[in-house]
């Protein structure tokens, strides 16, 4: 449909300044949205009309660290029990990701991505490690984000851990694909220079890939003291902490994305916002490996533009969104802190970190954004409207269904089917049998 108009539904804008409206239809066309007005104004146009009454139409939401690759661990006993983060990477991660083929990075994308529109999001930046696969990874990975319709940002993760040779062509997919995309027409795709973390990269390899980054204008995607391990390698073995060591070789600028933050000291926190870069937050993640609570109220206090992310845990960002703000009652011995810092980070500041990648106004409702949206059945028991609104989607849209996912104009799912042209039975059969082969490599 190059033209509709959706009616009937409360609008969930996440515009500040016009965040609830009553009452209105959204019109879209050419995958914009041309007009927001009064149902009354608009009911005489001539296209399609779609009623959603008894729903909630806001912007589709985005998912601001994720790895794609981690899909098929679903289910898998075979990693030994670990004591601390870093046996996780040795005993999980670091496993994994050497066993995964060109083909497994596509078919786990695919599922995420799958997975990801049930669940309302629309956008993800995306962060891939496949140290025996690297050549053509991300283009497997494009392929899948072209085949879903949503909207991704790549990179691969490089790292000194599996040997400079593997360095070397981590750099390189990283720069083919970020040079392929820049300037692109493609508005689903982009890409950042993607790096695992400081404690896996010398200094020769920062050196390396603070020249491209310049060369290439780009921005960085990487996890920055994860847990305090990261901090006390960068330490002990460079004499900095993890940002200020980043920040020596000018990887800190506005477009780069430091994921976790967890360990992260104030002074390393202010260098941060100097630079404009976005620290996002994964609380599902950081409790389940015990590396502690992100101080996201210190980061927003900082003026930190402070995103969120799942990295992985779950493709549901309004689940991520409630543990976050548990988390962040418990890092702050308060059970009323937080509110705002932490609603923010999915919210408004979700969409302030795409917008550097996708242009103004992306994750809004508002004219002339791209029409990325999804319906969400949503009845309200208790008086929702501007002042209620925040408080609605964390305790009551969040538990609600995804009835319906847009990308730039495209139905991808309506009333809980997709509409990808593929049959999902037979696809997640052929997601079973390869991962069934990883875990027998694994």
């Amino acid at each position: 449909m190059e033209k509709y108009i959706i009616h009937g539904a409360d609008i969930l804008s996440f515009d500040p300044d016009r965040a609830y409206l009553s009452g209105h239809a959204l019109q879209v066309q050419d995958g914009r949205i041309a007009r927001i007005a009064p149902y009354e104004e608009l009911k005489d146009e001539n296209c399609e009309f779609i009623d959603a009454s008894g729903k909630i139409l806001m912007p589709g939401l985005i998912n601001a660290h994720h790895h794609f690759y981690s899909t098929f661990v679903t289910g898998l006993g075979k990693a030994a029990p670990s004591r601390n983060f870093n046996e996780v990477l040795e005993n999980l991660w670091w496993r994994l990701d050497k066993k995964l083929m060109l083909q497994d990075s596509y078919m786990s994308a695919l599922i995420s991505l799958i997975n990801s529109i049930k669940k309302g999001c629309t956008t993800i930046i995306d962060h891939h490690a496949s140290p025996y696969h690297i050549k053509g990874s991300l283009n497997e990975i494009a392929r899948a984000v072209k085949e879903a319709g949503i909207r991704a940002s790549l990179c691969y993760e490089v790292s000194d851990r599996d040997g400079l040779p593997r360095r070397d062509e981590g750099i390189q997919e990283n720069a083919e694909f970020i040079k392929a995309h820049q300037g692109s027409e493609d508005a689903h795709l982009k890409a950042l220079f993607g790096m695992h973390a400081a404690f896996t990269l010398s200094d020769e390899s920062l050196s390396k890939i603070s020249a491209l980054v310049a060369k290439l204008n780009c921005g960085i995607h990487i996890h920055a003291a994860e847990a305090e391990s990261d901090q006390n390698y960068n330490i002990q073995h460079f004499g900095k902490h993890v940002v200020e060591r980043l920040q020596d070789f000018d990887l800190i600028n506005s477009q780069s994305i430091l994921a976790h933050g967890v360990h992260l000291t104030p002074r390393e926190m202010m260098i941060v916002a100097e630079k404009g870069a976005a620290i996002v937050t994964n609380p599902q993640s950081n409790l389940n490996n015990a590396v502690g609570i992100a101080d996201v109220c210190k980061m927003a206090e900082l003026g930190i533009t402070v995103g969120l992310g799942t990295d992985a845990m779950t493709c549901n960002m309004l689940q991520e969104l409630r543990v976050g703000l548990w988390a962040q009652h418990l890092k702050q011995q308060n059970p009323t802190a937080g509110f705002m810092e932490i609603a923010s980070t999915l919210l408004f500041n979700n969409p302030k970190i795409a917008q550097k990648y996708w242009g103004a106004q992306h994750g809004t409702l508002t004219e002339g954004a791209v029409a990325d949206m999804i319906l969400i059945d949503y009845d309200p028991h208790t008086p929702l409207n501007n002042d209620t609104w925040i408080g609605h989607v964390i305790y009551g849209v969040a538990e609600a269904n995804v009835s319906a996912t847009i990308c730039a104009g495209n139905f991808l799912m309506w009333d809980g089917e997709l509409l990808l042209g593929f049959d999902e039975a037979e696809l997640r059969a052929e997601s079973r049998e390869l991962a069934r082969a990883l875990w027998e490599r694994f």
